[in-house]
């Protein structure tokens, strides 16, 4: 179906080339001369646009999907097309790096979680301040909420610092059933073996080089180094803390899931607390 823009464009052209009058260029289209002549009466959504800008500003890594399930939230009555529409007109994109496309892999597929605080998930991300000091944090999710229960941020993490944080969890939250990692040399040592078998805690290695086996925390890590590391400038190892764990929280209480129904993590683990797992 030709679209009325390009009749309109048809029209101008005819008109401009052959020196025609407008009702002779119609005519020769077949484009209605009052459909030429309309102009619409549609008032621009200033109020929108406007908060729409704002929300990019502040979420510059977030794409239109997240910016409409925030509006939704807000209470502003607007479908998904129109805020795309606008979100391309203001040319609020993110810009991304095209991936190579990778042959397919098989995969080890675990059982999906059920309810909060059964399975968790762990790896490492690093990053650098100002200064080129490198220093890593040590993330680990919730598999059935999407919560982050902990960032920790230090220049150097063992085996034995993973085991005090996750005692620190366990203090909290209870014992899950299951951790997903990888082979890092943190969790294949003697003081995560020895802390999983005391706290009757399993450990799942995926497979070496299969991080899409532990998909929950490679999806969390990439929302970590986009809307964080990637947008921060870190003054030295304290403020880096700072700001990540600021970025933690507003994650598990302010950033709608996708994945939830646009629910955010906290609001997912309140609505499924009463579901059954290890820690219940």
């Amino acid at each position: 179906m030709v679209k009325p823009a390009a009749y309109r464009q048809a029209v101008g052209f005819v008109m401009a080339e052959f020196e025609l009058s407008q009702r002779r260029s119609c005519q020769a289209i077949g484009f209605a001369r009052s459909s030429w002549r309309y102009r619409s009466q549609r008032k621009e959504p200033t109020e929108l646009v406007e908060r729409l800008r704002a929300l990019a500003t502040k979420r510059p890594r977030w794409g239109y999907r997240m910016l409409y399930l925030v509006l939704r939230r807000e209470g502003v009555k607007v479908n998904h097309k129109r805020v795309y529409r606008l979100y391309r007109q203001e040319q609020l994109m993110v810009r991304t790096k095209k991936r190579k496309r990778l042959t397919s892999r098989t995969r080890v597929a675990l059982p999906a979680a059920t309810g909060p605080n059964q399975r968790w998930s762990m790896d490492f991300v690093s990053d650098v301040t100002r200064s080129g000091r490198r220093f890593r944090t040590f993330a680990v999710v919730d598999d059935f909420t999407r919560e982050s229960l902990a960032l920790v941020t230090d220049t150097s993490i063992g085996g034995a610092r993973v085991a005090r944080v996750l005692d620190e969890l366990i203090a909290v939250r209870g014992a899950p059933e299951l951790i997903v990692c990888d082979n890092g040399p943190e969790f294949t040592g003697k003081a995560l073996d020895g802390w999983a078998y005391r706290q009757g805690v399993k450990l799942h290695f995926i497979r070496p080089g299969r991080p899409t086996e532990n998909a929950f925390i490679e999806s969390f890590n990439g929302k970590l180094r986009n809307e964080c590391l990637s947008e921060a400038w870190f003054l030295d190892l304290e403020d880096a803390r700072r700001i990540i764990e600021a970025w933690r929280i507003d994650y598990n209480e302010n950033r709608p899931h996708s994945s939830l129904a646009g629910m955010t993590p906290k609001e997912y683990a309140d609505a499924n607390r009463g579901l059954t797992s290890k820690a219940a």
